[in-house]
């Protein structure tokens, strides 16, 4: 007797699918869609229907093949379509997904929003952006929690508003070309003075005089209105204005009361630092007022650092890294032969439990 493996053929189960939710008059129907393709039909990328559902069947359950009864689907959606009915699904229906998928989209959200406030803010100490790594860092110890069903861009001006409540950031100020009559012009610069605008070209020779300013984009829409209202043209330059320039990023660190410095890995030797040290030449001595002048100090450390070049060596050195991470525990700086001795002591606490048994 031939043994076969007997199958039920009654149900027709669909798996690794999209599925579709929909609650009506307390009814749950379903629809099975192709992965990566909801999101795309609801943007307007999509415009085929096949290319989107895996069958234009409502389920009541899909992952047991349970379809929905036409009953229901009456009382419900006052149609039997089943066509219809998916395409009300899909568009007001909820995805449903799992939570690695939730979690990887959370994320690549969260970096967007970042992103596009990093792009929209600038640091008004120093007038340039901040780094991405230090945007998300903030946006953790506000503790902002992102809204999947909102658009990056609201959320990121949301967390703009909520930034500058706690740390030193502000919007970056757009540049634009204004083009108005001249018996305007006297009022459009009060305007502009009211706004608190940097103007940075006016010429007033031709017959229509062009203002170029820096304004809060705040304004812009104000700007805009009374532009139009003068018959006037506005033309925008650029939608973010950062300083420009060769400097140090790294002063932001020791000017910055309220942000805490992030935490730098170790990636030099303790050889490579002793060298260092000893080649940058760094004298922790009291000097004369003369040469302080001239020199540059470094408030992490507390010590005074040779010219330029020898400054931005100092920000890159161990001795300068291992004091930022004592300034986020709150503990004093050490100078370069105590920060040398604590870091060959840890290495050494580090291999005794290495060859502890």
């Amino acid at each position: 007797m031939s043994k076969t493996l007997v199958q039920p053929v009654g149900q027709k189960r669909l798996t690794n699918v999209a599925i579709v939710r929909l609650k009506k008059h307390g009814m749950r129907f379903e629809i099975a869609c192709y992965k990566n393709k909801v999101l795309s039909w609801r943007s307007g990328v999509e415009k085929d229907l096949d290319e989107v559902l895996q069958s234009h069947t409502v389920y009541s359950n899909v992952s047991k093949g349970i379809l929905a009864k036409s009953k229901e689907l009456n009382e419900a959606f006052k149609t039997t379509d089943q066509s219809v009915i998916c395409k009300e699904i899909l568009e007001k229906g909820e995805l449903q997904v799992a939570g690695k998928e939730r979690e990887s989209q959370l994320s690549s959200q969260f970096r967007d929003i970042a992103t596009i406030v990093m792009q929209k803010t600038i640091n008004p100490e120093t007038q340039r952006p901040y780094t991405i790594s230090m945007i998300e860092r903030l946006m953790h110890e506000i503790h902002f929690a992102i809204d999947p069903h909102s658009s990056s861009k609201k959320q990121a001006l949301e967390v703009i508003k909520e930034l500058q409540e706690h740390f030193p950031i502000k919007r970056a100020p757009m540049r634009l070309r204004l083009i108005v009559p001249e018996r305007h012009l006297s009022t459009l610069m009060e305007k502009l003075g009211g706004w608190n605008s940097n103007v940075v070209l006016k010429d007033a020779s031709g017959g229509m005089p062009t203002v170029v300013c820096e304004i809060d984009p705040g304004h812009f829409r104000d700007c805009d209105a009374l532009v139009r209202g003068f018959q006037g043209k506005l033309e925008i330059l650029a939608v973010s204005v950062f300083l420009e320039g060769d400097t140090n990023v790294y002063q932001q660190y020791d000017n910055t009361k309220d942000a805490q410095p992030s935490s730098v890995q170790e990636t030099e030797s303790l050889v490579e630092l002793r060298e260092k040290i000893m080649s940058n030449n760094i004298s922790t001595d009291n000097k004369s007022d003369e040469e302080q002048v001239k020199q540059n100090k470094c408030s992490t450390c507390e010590t005074i650092v040779g010219d330029v070049k020898q400054y931005r060596e100092h920000f890159k050195s161990d001795w300068h890294k291992h004091n930022l991470r004592r300034r986020t525990k709150e503990l004093p700086p050490l100078s370069a032969e105590e920060c040398l001795a604590e870091m060959e002591l840890n290495e050494v606490n580090v291999d005794r439990k290495d060859y502890s048994f």
